[in-house]
């Protein structure tokens, strides 16, 4: 279970425990809503930075699996925070009471989110695992401890521009522009790597439960037989769906049910 938890998968990575015991529940099939046009290039806006908390359902496989929580909370001046929680609530994740939380606290620097720290905390009925960890920009290191293996516990050696999960997500929020390719060095629960991304050409329609969105589609490049894809609307402060996918299939997928400013 440990590995799932802390595999680095931006925000769909805290899901993959929760929802990987899950049964298989049908999906409830999307009602059919006003197909609006696509939006030209030139009318995209990104979405500002700004407090929100935003409910996502969660699925795993095509199947319901439970639903995910996110909050964007100012602290002061140009401090942040972003919180995601998931509960579980289909099958054994229901039944063992699998909760799981992580917190990132970052800088808003106008062109760039500074991650500051970062935790995750896994709770279950007959488990709990907890890893923090410190970007020391004045050190020039991150470092985390906990419930890790060793070898994820040294310092790693942090560059400008440098990413946590769900820090990357809000950028990707803010960065994105139609035809646009993005870079980010990902460094978060002591590894390190280096994400690419796309966003597509227009906006496209996207059907979310009964609402239908004109949405960027925003996807990475290089992550092989694992996809990640997300789609953000204009208005929106949070993407209005998330997608992972592994050889070809759908696998992790969160659709955005409700939002509002906190």
């Amino acid at each position: 279970m440990a590995i799932a938890l802390f595999k680095p998968m931006v925000l769909t990575a805290l899901l993959v425990s929760a929802v990987s015991h899950a049964q298989e529940t049908p999906a409830p099939a999307p009602a059919q809503a006003p197909v609006a046009p696509a939006l030209p290039a030139l009318e995209w806006t990104p979405p500002a930075l700004e407090p929100f908390v935003a409910t996502y359902q969660a699925f795993y496989k095509g199947k319901e699996a439970g639903d995910a929580t996110m909050r964007v909370v100012h602290n002061s001046d140009s401090q942040w925070r972003v919180d995601l929680a998931v509960r579980g609530k289909r099958g054994f994740a229901s039944v063992l009471g699998l909760n799981i939380e992580q917190s990132n606290v970052f800088n808003n620097e106008g062109a760039v989110y500074t991650p500051l720290s970062q935790s995750t905390v896994k709770k279950a009925l007959f488990m709990s695992k907890k890893v923090t960890g410190v970007y020391n920009w004045q050190a020039g290191t991150a470092q985390w401890q906990g419930d890790l293996k060793e070898d994820r516990q040294r310092p790693i050696p942090l560059q400008r521009g440098d990413q946590s999960a769900l820090v990357l997500n809000l950028s990707l929020m803010r960065d994105a522009r139609p035809g646009q390719a993005l870079q980010y060095r990902y460094v978060d629960v002591g590894r390190v790597r280096q994400y690419e991304y796309r966003a597509a050409d227009t906006t496209e329609n996207v059907q979310v439960g009964d609402l239908s969105y004109d949405a960027l589609r925003v996807y990475r490049t290089n992550g092989g037989n694992d996809e990640t894809i997300l789609w953000i609307a204009n208005g929106v402060p949070t993407p209005v769906r998330i997608l992972q996918r592994k050889d070809g299939q759908d696998e992790i997928d969160l659709r955005l049910i409700e939002y509002q400013g906190a």
